[in-house]
Formats: structure tokens, C-alpha cells, sequence
């Protein structure tokens, strides 16, 4: 594998990431509205999610970014996809709003 590739495969697996962390999200969400009887569940399920999803997409990035510092001639490449990945946090608050309104806190 060239450096190329390598480097595009990063790429790729980000873009995949950060869609999928924001499908799991949505449908986590869609189910704690839809589906009352299960809310406590998904509760614990959200929580869980969250924090793995914290640690692996911040893994993720730190990588994104440690290729923006290093391959200069690709920064532009690196810097969409970096973006790609942070647009999923006022998402994510959006989400934990939306929750914290159910409740009534």
C-alpha cells in the first residue's frame, strides 16, 4: 500500500465514522421518542454510546489531524474531513437538548 492510499484510506474510514456515529445517534434518539416503554433503556444505551463514541472519534481525529500537520500538500483534503467529524458535536447537544426538554429540567 503507497502512502497515497494509505493516506486516503484514513480519509474514507473518517467520512464512514462520522456517518455512523451520527446514524447510531439519530436512531438512538428516534427511538427514545417513539418508543416510550424502552426510554430507560436507551437512556443507558445513549450514555454508553456517548462515551465510546467520545473516545473513538476523538482517536480518529487526532489522526485526521496529525496527517494535516504532516502532509502538507494534502491539508485542504484533511482539513474536510476533519470538519466532517465536528459537525457531528452540535448535532450530538441539539440531541442531548432535545432529551433534557423531555424530562422537564
Amino acid at each position: 500500500m503507497t502512502a497515497t492510499q494509505h493516506l486516503s484510506r484514513a480519509g474514507i474510514f473518517s467520512t464512514h465514522l462520522a456517518a455512523a456515529s451520527f446514524g447510531i445517534g439519530t436512531l438512538l434518539l428516534l427511538l427514545y421518542r417513539f418508543i416510550p416503554h424502552i426510554q430507560n433503556t436507551v437512556v443507558i444505551m445513549g450514555f454508553w454510546y456517548f462515551f465510546i463514541a467520545i473516545l473513538v472519534n476523538t482517536i480518529v481525529f487526532l489522526q485526521l489531524f496529525y496527517c494535516f500537520v504532516v502532509h502538507r500538500m494534502y491539508r485542504e483534503y484533511f482539513a474536510v474531513k476533519m470538519l466532517l467529524m465536528l459537525i457531528n458535536i452540535p448535532i450530538a447537544i441539539f440531541y442531548l437538548y432535545l432529551i433534557i426538554i423531555n424530562f422537564n429540567l
